[in-house]
């Protein structure tokens, strides 16, 4: 079943829309949508190296422009939308010991949270509600994001093949650190 749906996602990596289907799972990842589009970018380079710059740059832009939703829902309508989106990470409650530890290392955690595996959508709401500089957040985010997607992007063009192979021999093993790494990063957000 696991090499099925690996065989599936390599196909519709080669689709020829497959550039917008990763710009909308960057642009909602970065405000509502849990999964990251690293599931969509990886077997997209893998399938096609020669697009892997282009590939990261779609995922950049559409992932920074979904945070700029993910900073507007923080700004205008916190209590509406981003207080359950937060309290379904676990982080209800902490909001306010959050707000005083956030304002004081923004950047930072919109820098940490860009590049690892936390939850994004969680500094991008944060960022709106305690009134982040835009500029701040905007270039923070870029440099962020860019650092994630052009550095899988460049592993994966200068080691695609075998790093291609070396998934297809490990998939279960490489499936279970991917879910350890998601859930790791949700916990993360529920306990920090």
């Amino acid at each position: 079943m696991l090499r099925a749906l690996y065989d599936r996602t390599i196909r519709m990596a080669e689709h020829p829309r497959a550039l917008w289907f990763l710009a909308l799972v960057s642009f909602v990842e970065s405000s509502v949508f849990p999964i990251p589009p690293d599931v969509l970018m990886i077997p997209m380079i893998l399938a096609r190296p020669a697009r892997a710059w282009l590939i990261a740059t779609v995922a950049l832009v559409a992932s920074v422009l979904g945070g700029l939703l993910g900073y507007a829902i923080g700004a205008f309508a916190f209590q509406e939308i981003g207080r359950p989106i937060l309290e379904a990470l676990g982080k209800g409650e902490a909001v306010d010991a959050f707000n005083t530890r956030f304002n004081d290392f923004g950047f930072w955690a919109v820098l940490t949270a860009g590049v690892t595996p936390f939850p994004y959508k969680v500094i991008t709401i944060m960022s709106g509600w305690t009134a982040m500089p835009l500029g701040t957040f905007v270039a923070t985010s870029i440099l962020a994001r860019g650092i994630r997607f052009f550095l899988v992007a460049a592993l994966l063009w200068k080691f695609g093949a075998p790093v291609r192979a070396f998934i297809e021999r490990r998939l279960g093993l490489l499936t279970i650190l991917f879910v350890l790494l998601l859930f790791g990063g949700f916990y993360l957000a529920r306990y920090l």
